[in-house]
């Protein structure tokens, strides 16, 4: 299966892609927080991002949902910066652009990482965090098709997406893989600052799932094409999950595939328990309570898989 945007970038059609996204970033409206900084000419909004996309790694990753890792991983690059910076961000250096691996790169070279990735046998090339630099994102993509990149493109953000910028994709995702973190506002200020984030995230899931339609499984059990959506369970929000599962199987697709995590260890400004953590008890409730929903495409990690792809065992 060639992945959606090899098509439109051995068409030119792309090019109009490129050119009206570079346009959302003087002034900058790329995303909900519209800051309006003129990012063509070095400054910096919110997000931290300038001109140039900033990337603090790429590699094969073997911890994300087992429909993208594969047999060899999944492409993971992982761009520095932020349009939410949530306050338990595990990323929190990132998030905030002060880890020493953070490097700025020019189209060619994310270009080349994208290569070197599909090089390495990975399932596809997940882009983690990639909704502040997606014009950056755009522009590398014609230089990699013609190098010979076709992996499946993911899409790994934050829900927290302009309907406008999420259009300019259709047809170049092939997977979208967003965070459904919050539905109660007062939760999205609490921890982002972001009081529109339950409204903008309904609106976003829905242009998303408009593309791509729900996920789509090879033969392989590889993802190829569709909407995966994550929630992060998180201490005291057990009923805030439900309300979002809730939602995605009215407001989006009852065949809507999901990933409940449990792994909440919260970094950076996060001003709650130290110790707070979601058992297993309290995780098996959420998984209940999704079914009840009416979802029935619950993601489930293969420990054992894991192990073998790691080590070999």
């Amino acid at each position: 299966m060639t992945a959606a945007y090899v098509r439109l970038c051995r068409s030119g059609l792309v090019q109009e892609r490129i050119a009206a996204a570079r346009q959302l970033l003087s002034p900058c409206r790329l995303c909900p927080r519209q800051c309006g900084v003129d990012r063509l000419a070095g400054e910096r909004g919110f997000c931290g991002g300038g001109v140039l996309a900033e990337v603090a790694s790429c590699g094969p990753h073997y911890g994300e949902e087992d429909v993208l890792v594969g047999a060899s991983g999944s492409g993971t690059i992982f761009f520095c910066g932020c349009n939410l910076r949530c306050d338990f961000c595990q990323n929190f250096s990132l998030s905030r652009c002060r880890d020493d691996d953070c490097q700025e790169v020019s189209g060619e070279q994310l270009a080349a990482a994208m290569l070197s990735l599909q090089e390495m046998g990975c399932a596809n090339i997940n882009l983690v965090t990639p909704s502040h630099v997606m014009p950056q994102i755009l522009a590398a993509l014609p230089v990699a098709v013609a190098a010979g990149l076709s992996l499946p493109l993911v899409y790994n953000c934050g829900g927290y997406e302009s309907v406008e910028a999420l259009r300019l994709l259709d047809g170049i995702v092939d997977v979208y893989l967003p965070d459904a973190k919050f539905l109660r506002r007062e939760s999205a200020i609490a921890h982002a600052g972001a009081a529109d984030y339950p409204e903008v995230l309904v609106r976003a899931l829905k242009e998303m799932q408009h593309q791509v339609g729900d996920l789509s499984i090879d033969a392989d059990g590889v993802a190829r094409r569709g909407l995966l959506v994550r929630h992060l369970l998180m201490p005291g929000a057990e009923e805030e999950a439900e309300e979002i599962f809730a939602l995605l199987a009215r407001e989006v697709s009852s065949g809507c595939y999901v990933n409940i995590m449990d792994q909440f260890r919260p970094c950076g400004e996060w001003s709650g328990a130290d110790d707070a953590a979601i058992d297993s008890a309290t995780h098996r409730r959420a998984l209940q309570a999704a079914f009840k929903a009416g979802l029935r495409r619950l993601a489930r990690r293969d420990s054992a898989a894991l192990l073998r792809r790691l080590f070999g065992a």
